[in-house]
């Protein structure tokens, strides 16, 4: 069996499609690439003692916290710009990306709305007061 290298990368559209050896981009197929029944995916997950899905009670103890690095990048901003615009100091921002601290509750509540309002929140945090 020989094997092959694919490259890939993702478009600004979030679409991903393959790099040819000239360099010509083409669209990956619109079928999976290793095509399973719900019930082989189920079956493999918890096979996988690494990989299985978390149980009911797994999840409600599972703390939900933004992710800060996954968050400031899916917004499309670099450190100083998330920093800047939510009013968050670099350090921080940049120890709790590294994991050297975490968020403690109330930055973690400031970051689920930023989360789920971007724009409201820094359209609040530019506004002039009456």
């Amino acid at each position: 069996m020989s094997k092959m290298t694919t490259i890939a990368k993702m478009r600004p559209d979030g679409r991903v499609v393959a790099v040819q050896d000239d360099g010509t981009e083409r669209a990956f197929p619109k079928r999976p690439m290793r095509p399973m029944t719900e019930a082989q995916i189920e079956a493999a997950a918890e096979a996988d003692p690494d990989a299985r899905p978390m149980t009911a009670e797994e999840m409600r103890k599972a703390r939900r916290v933004p992710r800060t690095r996954t968050l400031r990048r899916a917004l499309a901003m670099t450190q100083e710009e998330f920093a800047t615009r939510y009013h968050i100091p670099l350090g921080t921002l940049r120890d709790w990306e590294q994991g050297r601290t975490q968020p403690d509750k109330p930055a973690r509540a400031y970051l689920t709305v930023i989360a789920h309002d971007p724009e409201g929140v820094r359209r609040a945090l530019t506004a002039t007061p009456a």
